[in-house]
């Protein structure tokens, strides 16, 4: 076990699209567990679209990451020294915290992962946070009906599961990702009925030919030139689940918005949601999608990016769609995968 603790602070609150020069990477004394800790060598870093809005600085539903703190990130890991009677050495875990290699946190804040059942990784993505958002917007907000028309955009790790979670309710699903490469995975791996790029030169006219009888349910992941395209096709009685908007987090000045008229004479329901208010529905969701992941009937795909000095290089590339899957950087060697 190393004596020094590799980390990525937050070195300045970026002003419209973060850059390299607004972290600082550096080595601290290796943490001490108290009473009730675990000390977690970090194996997997999470990096997704929310940390934008945390280093902003700006009043929102959890407190910004602060100038010269550890960038927050949810990590998997390994129990590297444990001082709760619930975890042991050698233990793997979902809880681990921040842009570094080791971290000591409260084991009542951890998950025991057992490798048997998925790779550990996934815990970060599609078995992890961003499948459970999916879960809880498709089953309280979106509630797609058999043959409705669900439109999702992003093929990222939310989209992703949303569209094959509602196409096991019968719903005919459209995606919207950037390039073509996406388009043909999102329809041939995922069964998405057809998707479209983003970047088409007539996004309108696209949308019409894949949803000629309009829009039932819009997950909203993206905003901008996306949802302008989407929203005056929303069929009456459509729902609308605001789960993010990447294409505006980086705009210094927000984006005029629709007209919201048409969510009176349409009877729309627009509503957004924090996947951290439903965090009791975790185990009920890896409880239904775990056998799906072990059957493949879940599919999913991540990027990993090799080292911790890499990652404000990869978030940085996040918040302008070059990730594929699920961006993960990987920390440090993970056992229970052999070449």
């Amino acid at each position: 076990m190393e004596n020094r603790n590799r980390q990525v602070l937050l070195k300045r609150r970026p002003t419209g699209a973060p850059t390299a020069g607004d972290f600082e990477i550096t080595d601290a004394p290796l943490p001490d567990p108290a009473e009730g800790e675990v000390l977690v060598r970090g194996i997997y870093l999470s990096l997704d679209p929310y940390m934008r809005g945390r280093i902003s600085g700006v009043r929102s539903y959890a407190r910004p990451v602060e100038v010269g703190a550890v960038m927050e990130g949810r990590v998997v890991g390994e129990v590297a020294r444990s001082r709760d009677p619930g975890f042991g050495e050698g233990d793997y875990v979902l809880g681990g915290f921040g842009w570094q290699l080791y971290s000591a946190v409260l084991g009542q804040g951890l998950l025991k992962l057992d490798p048997a059942e998925a790779p550990l990784s996934t815990a970060l993505g599609v078995l992890g946070m961003p499948g459970l958002t999916a879960y809880v917007g498709l089953d309280e907000i979106g509630k797609p009906k058999h043959g409705e028309t669900v439109v999702v955009s992003a093929s990222g790790a939310v989209g992703a599961v949303v569209g094959q979670l509602a196409r096991r309710h019968g719903a005919r699903v459209v995606g919207v990702a950037g390039g073509s490469d996406k388009c043909r995975w999102v329809e041939a791996e995922l069964g998405f009925e057809v998707c479209i790029d983003h970047r088409s030169a007539d996004l309108g006219a696209a949308l019409d030919r894949a949803c000629p009888t309009g829009i039932d349910v819009y997950w909203e992941n993206v905003g901008g030139t996306v949802q302008q395209a989407v929203f005056p096709r929303l069929n009456d009685f459509a729902r609308m689940v605001m789960c993010g908007m990447v294409a505006e987090y980086n705009d210094v000045e927000p984006r005029p918005g629709p007209n919201l008229m048409s969510a009176v004479r349409k009877r729309l329901k627009i509503q957004g949601f924090i996947v951290g208010d439903r965090w009791q529905r975790f185990v009920e969701y890896r409880a239904m999608a775990a056998p799906l992941l072990r059957s493949g009937e879940l599919k999913y795909r991540e990027d990993i990016i090799d080292g911790l000095d890499r990652a404000p290089e990869a978030f940085i590339g996040l918040l302008r769609g070059r990730n594929f899957g699920k961006l993960v950087v990987k920390l440090g060697d993970d056992p229970t995968r052999r070449a």
